[in-house]
């Protein structure tokens, strides 16, 4: 059955309902897909009073919600640097609540010093490759965007896609960067209509899309030989038996 945009949860006339085709997920699911709404979990990289990567991912979040997704965001205030403490932390332990949560992610981090801030590398570095014989994020989709002070550039979302391999994340194509954030952003901190918030809908809409797609099939696209022929567990203890040189 093909989901209602509700563009009514967009506040705004930014977005041309003309425009906003539903989803056909009848096309995109398989025919034993639950049906409930894909679950989203959108992190940003900054702690500014006025962090445009936050306003980045409300926006986000309210193409999400037209589109039919549930999303959550995780707030990083108060997240301790990674092995500054274990994992019993409240708010490392609401990361990875969330990201087992979540059938897909959205990653919105500024650009600084040429790289993703290290608030965004935190976040990500606190959510493990595995718990025990659970990967948190293997078969997970994954959309990225990035927020400059100045000219486009596409550093902090390339170094995210890289990130998003390697924890086996199916990383969709699209991507957003937004140059010289602090002017694309209205007094009421809402985005102005532009080919930048345009393309936040390309990416919401894609990454709906390949949630859809993937998330009944993704222990099915992450089966591996490797895996099958030596279990983790096998693997963990192959490793720690090994001497250290």
């Amino acid at each position: 059955m093909d989901k209602i945009i509700d563009c009514d949860v967009l506040s705004n006339h930014l977005a041309d309902e003309t425009f906003m085709r539903p989803l056909d997920v009848s096309y995109l699911a398989p025919a034993d897909d639950s049906g409930h709404a894909p679950r989203i979990l959108l992190l940003y990289g900054s702690l500014r009073e006025r962090s445009f990567s936050r306003l980045v991912s409300e926006e986000a979040t309210r193409l999400l919600t037209a589109m039919g997704a549930e999303t959550r965001t995780f707030n990083p205030s108060g997240l301790p640097l990674p092995d500054e403490t274990d994992a019993t932390h409240p708010k490392v332990q609401e990361l990875r609540d969330l990201a087992a949560w979540a059938e897909g992610m959205i990653w919105v981090s500024p650009e600084r010093h040429g790289a993703m801030t290290g608030i965004m590398k935190a976040q990500i570095d606190w959510i493990p490759l595995s718990l025990g014989a659970v990967r948190p994020t293997q078969g997970k989709t994954l959309a990225l965007m990035q927020v400059c002070g100045g000219s486009q550039s596409f550093n902090a979302v390339n170094q995210m896609r890289i990130l998003g391999r390697w924890m086996r994340m199916i990383t969709i194509p699209n991507q957003s960067s937004i140059p010289k954030a602090f002017t694309e952003f209205g007094d009421d901190n809402r985005i102005k209509p532009s080919p930048y918030y345009n393309r936040i809908i390309d990416v919401c809409e894609e990454l709906m899309k390949f949630t859809y797609m993937t998330r009944t099939r993704s222990d099915y696209l992450v089966d591996r030989y490797s895996e099958r022929v030596e279990s983790g567990q096998e693997l963990i203890n192959r490793v720690n038996s090994t001497p250290s040189r």
